[in-house]
């Protein structure tokens, strides 16, 4: 009878364990039981996200993406890094999800799949404010300009002909411009009106903008482990959306509402 017993528990440990790898294969019910979801962020791109003047890491994403969290039922983890290391850490499992201000691409939409947009922004041209030799994006050709290595603003650059210089952050970006270093940047409108707002004397001036805003979404990893995550990260955004939130952190990030495609 001992035998049988121990036996039975053998089983019934051996079941309950199973029965733990099958919950944990499902990216959301794993991110659920460890009671956190990883985003990934370079903390080095206000108003996006950034560091504040106490140290903490704030600014629209970050703040989307404790929200996020919160309608998920578990706390957000924000891991800090370099753009060109944000992608690398998702397709190796290191981060659950990247939030970086990051805009939907056919490219990208290839590799990864993408949650509702959470905002829309234009692209805007930016030179220093004694150049008027730039004034359309078709001027870039043969010009120099400084961007995040394989970024968004990086590809369009180089469609337009222009010679990339890769920088890790919009600080170096302006200083790299303003020193002559560089002939132009491409950027997210919103962003560099945030920058001009806490730096007015910056001499630097936008001369176009993209036509269309472009989608901003969270990327995740394709497959169906994370087809559960990503509806429910889509439903999280609409309900947001639908409550006012997107609109009120958009308001206090950017001074105006970029969460809606109408603007």
């Amino acid at each position: 009878m001992k035998k049988i017993m121990t036996g039975l528990v053998l089983f019934s440990s051996l079941a309950m364990s199973l029965s733990a790898t099958v919950f944990a294969e499902n990216q959301l019910d794993k991110i659920r039981e460890e009671g956190k979801i990883v985003f990934a962020m370079e903390g080095t791109w206000a108003p996006w996200t950034y560091h504040d003047e106490e140290g903490n890491l704030t600014g629209y994403d970050t703040e989307v993406g404790r929200l996020i969290a919160e309608k998920l039922g578990v706390e957000a983890e924000f891991i800090e890094g370099e753009w060109d290391g944000l992608f690398a850490g998702l397709d190796s499992e290191r981060y659950d999800a990247v939030i970086n201000g990051v805009e939907v691409t056919e490219e990208r939409a290839e590799k990864y799949d993408f949650s509702e947009p959470y905002a829309f922004i234009r692209t805007a041209l930016v030179v220093r404010d004694d150049n008027d030799d730039i004034e359309t994006f078709e001027d870039l050709d043969g010009r120099t300009t400084a961007n995040s290595f394989n970024s968004t603003y990086m590809l369009l650059a180089q469609e337009y002909g222009a010679e990339v210089k890769n920088v890790d952050s919009l600080s170096e970006t302006i200083d790299m411009l303003m020193s002559g270093r560089v002939d132009a940047t491409l950027n997210a409108e919103v962003s560099i009106y945030d920058y001009l707002k806490e730096r007015p004397d910056a001499a630097i001036k936008i001369v176009a903008l993209t036509d269309d805003a472009s989608e901003v979404s969270i990327p995740l990893r394709k497959g169906e482990d994370s087809e559960s995550l990503r509806e429910a990260i889509d439903q999280a955004i609409t309900e947001l959306r639908d409550e006012g939130e997107l609109t009120k952190l958009s308001e206090q990030f950017f001074g105006s509402d970029i969460s809606g495609a109408e603007q």
